[in-house]
């Protein structure tokens, strides 16, 4: 696992949890920007993938 992988997966924790806490408080804004984190977080993961595997088959 490299970096951008593990930044994105605790990107992805950190804005469900913001969203989840927005759902509960009835808080939209708060629901969206966690919605928005958490996809954001995901993409960085997947970049982290792709990077990772680019490296494997560069060797």
């Amino acid at each position: 696992m490299d970096k951008h992988q593990t930044k994105g997966h605790a990107n992805e924790a950190k804005g469900k949890a913001k969203e989840v806490a927005g759902k509960v408080t009835g808080d939209k804004s708060k629901e969206y920007k966690g919605k928005m984190e958490k996809h954001v977080g995901k993409a960085e993961a997947k970049s982290g993938d792709m990077d990772s595997g680019a490296k494997k088959t560069k060797k």
